[in-house]
């Protein structure tokens, strides 16, 4: 059965009926599908001895290579000094740990000591996989490495522009605040400056205004002269001025009132 036909993630063997290895070789990218045969694993254990057998049923296996020739020949498939005698395509295991896992390591053999690693198959619980290559590998990786990372800035542009509304929209709003403060601060200002002009005075205006009262009072009759005093009254002018002509007539010669009661001196007792 041909390899490209297996496009399903797991291929059902049967232990009854066993498919026919592939006339060709195998393609180098099969990672996109897997093998198991629970009928197989069922009858025989996965160790050491059977474990090739149960890869050979697999579409990852190549008919044209040396383990093939070998299990031909009833020896056994994985001989190591049988197949570095040889060369060509080899299956080899590399790491196994019984009965779980199982490595399958698939190279070309150009002399005893020379080999060349090409694939790597693992059996996992029963199921054969194809290993990703190493380029596959750092080619996803770095792939969603990318696809986070582009995520992560646009997460992060998103949360800037938000950011940055939110600081235009406060600095928007302080903005309006303080036109009006300083629109109702002016409109509070503008009477108290305009007083000044409205307390201006005109000389003009103030000529005009003496003008017009000095021609009234022209116009006025003179005032008439005070009325007489009645007989027998003196001023106060008159009497502050006759004082002060009496002080300066006795001077010193006359000598000031004494009192009778207080200025007696001093008391007389009378003697016992």
């Amino acid at each position: 059965m041909d390899a490209s036909l297996l496009s399903a993630d797991t291929f059902n063997g049967n232990a009854g009926e066993q498919i026919a290895p592939p006339l060709q070789p195998p393609g180098t990218d099969m990672t996109g599908i897997c093998f198991r045969d629970q009928l197989w694993i069922n009858s025989y254990p996965l160790d050491r001895n059977y474990v090739f057998d149960y890869f050979a049923l697999s579409p990852f296996y190549d008919i044209t290579c040396n383990n093939e020739i070998l299990r031909r020949r009833s020896v056994h498939p994985l001989d190591h000094s049988q197949l570095s005698k040889m060369t060509g395509l080899e299956y080899v295991i590399s790491d196994a740990t019984e009965p779980n896992f199982f490595v399958f390591r698939k190279q070309k053999r150009d002399g005893p000591e020379k080999v060349t690693p090409m694939l790597t198959y693992y059996i996992l619980d029963g199921t054969i996989y194809q290993a990703p290559q190493l380029c596959t590998v750092f080619a996803a990786r770095v792939g969603r490495a990318v696809f986070n990372i582009s995520n992560a800035f646009s997460v992060a542009a998103s949360k800037l522009e938000t950011i940055r509304q939110v600081i235009l929209g406060s600095s928007h709003s302080q903005m309006l605040h303080l036109s009006t403060t300083c629109v109702d601060a002016k409109s509070q200002n503008e009477p108290s400056e305009s007083k000044p002009a409205s307390e201006t005075v005109d000389l003009k205006e103030v000529k005009r205004v003496d003008l017009i009262l000095k021609s009234l009072y022209s116009k006025l009759p003179p005032a008439p002269p005070p009325p007489p005093f009645p007989e027998g009254y003196v001023s106060q002018e008159a009497l502050g001025e006759k004082e002060e002509e009496v002080g300066t007539q006795g001077g010193e010669s006359q000598q000031p009132q004494i009192d009778p009661i207080i200025d007696q001196g001093p008391a007389k007792r009378m003697k016992f």
